[in-house]
């Protein structure tokens, strides 16, 4: 079985990503750590962190965790990404350049989708999931219908996933899931309750 295989098996084992952004470095690692210990295995940190291929090579190390890179929009992104140890590639886009250059590096590419042509689009590029980002209404109801004609897509909802709907949208077909905001609480972060972070990530984990 080849790497990337793995991690596509390894992906759709565990169903659910933490994805965090923020501006401050030390409070990546902090809130990560928190969610990491709360049970998450998967996890993002997208390009707009300072130093983020450092912290994706800190975390990397750990052979538990399933790392990633979001917000990658260059095939030079995707390359320092993944010297960093980054094992799957996120982007806001469907960028040809960068499906591509994952394809190269051996690693599994989840470019940005909304509409049935855009996912069909990047599904013929080679992606190997789809992000469906931005999400808008009723998420579990959008992939369900997606889903219909075109059953053979692996749909992974990063936006308007809550603590609240995400069995829902498993239920409805999803490859799996992206938590942003939803386990990273702005007030949580603004005041470092990392408690809540693993709290809350304890609360995903158990109902998975």
């Amino acid at each position: 079985m080849s790497n990337k295989q793995a991690t596509i098996d390894t992906i759709l084992e565990r169903r659910a990503s933490a994805i965090l952004r923020t501006n401050d470095m030390e409070l990546a690692r902090d809130a990560m750590r928190a969610v990491v210990n709360g049970g998450f295995r998967m996890i993002e940190f997208t390009l707009t962190i300072p130093n983020a291929f450092d912290l994706i090579a800190e975390f990397a190390s750990d052979d538990s965790l399933l790392v990633g890179a979001g917000t990658v929009l260059t095939a030079s992104d995707a390359r320092r990404a993944v010297e960093a140890g980054a094992q799957f590639l996120v982007s806001p886009v469907c960028d040809s350049e960068v499906i591509e250059a994952a394809h190269h590096l051996g690693v599994v590419s989840i470019p940005g989708t909304v509409t049935p042509t855009e996912m069909m689009t990047a599904h013929k590029l080679g992606a190997d999931f789809l992000k469906f980002f931005p999400a808008q209404g009723d998420v579990a109801s959008y992939v369900r219908s997606i889903l219909g004609p075109l059953p053979f897509l692996r749909i992974f909802p990063t936006s308007g996933v809550t603590v609240e709907n995400f069995v829902n949208i498993l239920a409805a077909g999803a490859a799996g899931v992206g938590f942003v905001g939803s386990i990273f609480e702005p007030r949580d972060m603004e005041s470092k309750n990392f408690s809540e972070l693993e709290a809350r990530a304890k609360r995903i984990q158990a109902t998975l």
